[in-house]
């Protein structure tokens, strides 16, 4: 893989975060619940923290992005993804924001998959394994909300 291919996909990803921060502050300004408008508001700002890290690992020269595994709960699975509207209820808000990382996911795996080159392909997994960390933390506040017991 070549220097240019390398920072073309860093800077995709990149991209893919910033779209990621403007649906979710856009978000934020649609929907009147306080608690939600808050949620949307620090989802907003953890994608311009992955914005960041990705800028940073681009600068590092780095040539793989290593992250800790996660469990896929494949919960996302289950999830038909809602229309955002200023009235939705605070899980099917989280749910929008888990399809919207599970879609991401899809992308960099698939686009691993077609790679022909090993690089590109450990690449586009390695930011598969990071929005897959963002779905398994929204599939955890989802369970606790979706599914609240009484106890």
């Amino acid at each position: 893989m070549t220097i240019h291919e390398f920072k073309s996909i860093i800077e995709f990803a990149v991209n893919n975060e910033v779209e990621a921060y403007e649906f979710y502050r856009d978000a934020a300004l649609k929907v009147q619940d306080q608690h939600l408008k808050e949620t949307f508001e620090e989802l907003a700002e953890e994608e311009l923290k992955h914005k960041k890290f990705l800028k940073d690992f681009l600068d590092s020269g780095a040539d793989e992005i290593k992250v800790s595994e996660v469990i896929d709960y494949k919960l996302a699975e289950t999830i038909d993804k809602p229309k955002l509207t200023v009235e939705m209820k605070f899980a099917d808000a989280i749910g929008l924001a888990i399809k919207n990382e599970e879609e991401a996911m899809n992308m960099y795996k698939n686009l691993s998959n077609i790679c022909l080159d090993e690089e590109q392909q450990k690449l586009f997994l390695g930011l598969m394994k990071m929005e897959q960390m963002h779905k398994t933390r929204l599939e955890d506040i989802y369970v606790n909300v979706a599914y609240n017991e009484v106890w």
